[in-house]
């Protein structure tokens, strides 16, 4: 799966030719939704779901070249779409909620958690793009991030599915420890909260482990995991940056959406649009509704495009890298909650 073959369908009256991959792709969203119902299932999102079944068809089943171009579109452009829709989901008022020393704790424990986890990535002998996608999963939410980082680092699919794949172990494991953890550590409702959402990776942990505290743990869990999403775009602009850079030096003069990403020019105006609440409610709540959607569809293809044989050539030591990172902002995390208290 390249973009050559994109662009190459991309041409005027060529709109068929997106056709069977869009399909494909559907179907596999679809089916990720479906599994919902199962017991285990039931505690993944459905984007993690939908990159294993790519991964799994894409594999054992195949596809024919016909639907490369669908697939490719599905894992590019819609991701873009989908993480710049996240703006619609967050406010400056919902920021405020957790003070301001609850927005440096997260600016601290995100930026901390990336440097760290790409130092870390150095010294094992990660890929370089593999141990920033690893960090960005990490620091900031998961597969989300993962997503907006790989729009501008670019790595190969396998990267993508693999770091996925870490996060949504060690998130998982931190969902169902951190509240018998809290039970020895003895912290109260708010603190709880607010280390659950400093320091777990996807979204729905955090939900699934705080509201373990109780409904105030909860809250602030929820509220201080915004915190970090919105550290998605200075996050993401940084590595374009860098990214940039790293051609300029190649390649000459880079290109202005390589410095700032549209797609992240996007998502910081919705969230400004969302706070001066000009975003009707019908339309806000369709989109926000449809966006998991659009970011399940973009992880399938991502899995479409994953070889099992590339993955095992990884070996372990990206995973090793990923317990590290994920060990490191849970210690990191507790640490500065108790400080600030």
């Amino acid at each position: 799966m390249t973009d050559s073959s994109a662009v190459s369908s991309s041409k005027p009256g060529a709109l068929a030719g997106f056709i069977p991959g869009i399909v494909l792709v559907a179907v596999i969203t679809a089916s990720a939704y479906g599994l919902r119902n199962l017991p285990f299932v039931s505690s993944l999102s459905p984007m993690i779901t939908a990159i294993f079944l790519g991964m799994v068809f894409g594999n054992l089943v195949g596809f024919s070249t016909s639907a490369e171009a669908g697939i490719s579109i599905a894992g590019k452009k819609l991701l873009r779409l989908a993480v710049a829709l996240l703006g619609l989901q967050l406010t400056f008022a919902q920021l405020a909620s957790i003070g301001i020393n609850g927005l440096m704790l997260a600016a601290v424990i995100v930026v901390s958690t990336l440097l760290f986890t790409v130092w870390m990535g150095r010294l094992l002998g990660v890929d370089r793009k593999l141990s920033l996608l690893l960090a960005a999963g990490t620091a900031i939410c998961g597969a989300s991030a993962i997503a907006g980082a790989n729009a501008v680092t670019r790595a190969r699919d396998e990267d993508v599915s693999y770091a996925v794949a870490c996060v949504t172990v060690f998130g998982t494991i931190a969902m169902f420890l951190y509240p018998f953890l809290n039970i020895l550590l003895g912290n109260d409702p708010q603190s709880y909260g607010l280390w659950v959402g400093l320091t777990i990776h996807e979204v729905a942990q955090v939900v699934g482990a705080g509201f373990q505290g109780g409904e105030a743990a909860g809250q602030v869990a929820i509220v201080s995991k915004l915190a970090r999403v919105m550290m998605l775009a200075p996050i993401v602009i940084a590595l374009a940056l860098h990214v940039a850079r790293s051609e300029h030096s190649a390649a000459g003069r880079p290109a202005l959406t390589q410095v700032v990403p549209f797609f992240i020019v996007g998502f910081v105006s919705l969230v400004v649009l969302n706070s001066w609440g000009l975003v009707p409610e019908q339309l806000r709540g369709s989109i926000i509704a449809m966006t998991p959607v659009l970011l399940t569809a973009a992880m399938a293809a991502l899995g479409l495009g994953t070889s099992f044989t590339k993955l095992k050539q990884r070996g372990l030591l990206p995973l090793l890298l990923s317990f590290i990172a994920s060990l490191y902002i849970a210690t990191a995390g507790l640490l500065l909650v108790n400080l600030a208290q």
